[in-house]
C-alpha cells in the first residue's frame, strides 16, 4: 500500500466526471487499498478516487468498522431530507452546512467483483452521497447553504 497525494479544491480534476470501472483488476485493488491508507493517514472518513487524481468511479469510507471499498456507485433511492456540517480533505480548513437525503439505497460492487445493495441511513447516508458528487466533479461547497472557516475545538477564538 501507499500514500496518495489528495488534490485540493482548485485542481481541475476534481470538477471531471469519472469514468465507470469494467473490471475488478489488481490495479483497482491496489487504488482500493491505497485510497483506505490515505484517507486513514489524513484522518478522513470518505475518499473518492479523483480526490487522489484518478478518474474512476471508485470509493472508500471508514465510519467506525470494517471499510467499505464500492466501485461504480449508484444511488438508486432517496429518502427524506437532513442538513448536516461536512468538510472535505479536498477542501482543508473549511466546513458547510449542506442538505442530504436522510436514507438512500445504493448500489455498487465490492473488491471481490459482487454486486452490494446498501441502504444506509443518518450519518452513513451522508457520506455515500458526497463522496458520490465527487465522482460526478460536484464539491460540498456547491452544494453548501454556508460555507465558513473550520475551528477545530482546542484553536483559540
Amino acid at each position: 500500500m501507499a500514500l496518495r497525494k489528495v488534490r485540493l479544491d482548485g485542481d481541475p480534476i476534481l470538477r471531471k466526471r469519472s469514468r465507470d470501472v469494467s473490471e475488478v483488476d489488481d490495479r483497482i485493488l491496489q487504488l482500493l487499498d491505497d485510497m483506505v491508507e490515505t484517507m486513514r493517514h489524513e484522518n478522513g472518513i470518505g475518499l473518492a478516487a479523483p480526490q487522489v487524481g484518478i478518474l474512476k468511479r471508485v470509493i472508500t469510507i471508514d465510519v467506525g468498522e470494517e471499510p467499505i471499498k464500492a466501485i461504480n456507485p449508484v444511488i438508486e433511492e432517496e429518502e427524506g431530507s437532513v442538513e448536516g456540517l461536512e468538510g472535505c480533505l479536498s477542501v482543508p480548513d473549511l466546513a458547510g452546512t449542506v442538505a442530504r437525503p436522510e436514507s438512500i439505497t445504493v448500489t455498487f460492487m465490492n473488491e471481490k467483483g459482487e454486486q452490494i445493495k446498501m441502504k444506509p441511513s443518518g450519518y452513513l447516508a451522508r457520506v455515500f452521497c458526497h463522496e458520490i458528487d465527487h465522482l460526478d466533479g460536484i464539491l460540498y461547497t456547491d452544494k453548501a447553504k454556508e460555507v465558513h472557516e473550520n475551528i477545530a475545538e482546542d484553536d483559540e477564538i
